[in-house]
């Protein structure tokens, strides 16, 4: 399967239609995943080696730290990223291991181990880093589309 067959899977999967919000989206991928995301801002993390987001499985719920930035949309689209790997199921270790040193005081609590996983897909330019990217662009679409429509219904309609 190819990655525009893989992306359009993924969200037929979904069931959510042609306009989401952020927040029905969240809890499609909850309900699908049988366990809560948390999503929390670190502020720290753009300032090592430029990373957007991390992303960590622990048995009870899915975790997304992302940067700062001061845009809203530049925000959702880390997080949304993050969704698409959850979506596509990129949630196996691939046994990659990277030098994890400089993260080393930003997220002393979190074993080097998790890291290493939450940090493997590096390789911008892999198939499920492309595939995690266009899934976020084209939910961001949706979400934006929703946004438009509900806007515009409410301002001709009250």
């Amino acid at each position: 399967m190819n990655i525009d067959q893989t992306v359009a899977a993924a969200i037929a999967a979904l069931n959510l239609g042609e306009h989401i919000s952020f927040d029905a989206l969240t809890q499609a991928i909850e309900h699908q995943r049988g366990r809560r995301i948390q999503v929390s801002e670190l502020k720290e993390l753009g300032e090592y080696d430029g990373l957007c987001a991390l992303l960590f499985y622990a048995q009870d719920r899915d975790l997304i730290l992302h940067a700062h930035s001061d845009s809203q949309l530049h925000t959702q689209q880390f997080i949304l990223h993050e969704f698409a790997h959850i979506i596509l199921g990129h949630c196996d270790d691939d046994g990659t291991s990277h030098d994890l040193s400089a993260l080393d005081g930003l997220l002393p609590d979190i074993p080097a181990s998790v890291r290493s996983r939450a940090l493997a897909r590096s390789d911008l330019t892999s198939e499920q880093e492309i595939a995690a990217e266009s899934l976020a662009d084209i939910l961001a679409a949706r979400i934006r589309g929703s946004a438009f429509a509900d806007t515009s219904y409410t301002e001709i309609f009250g």
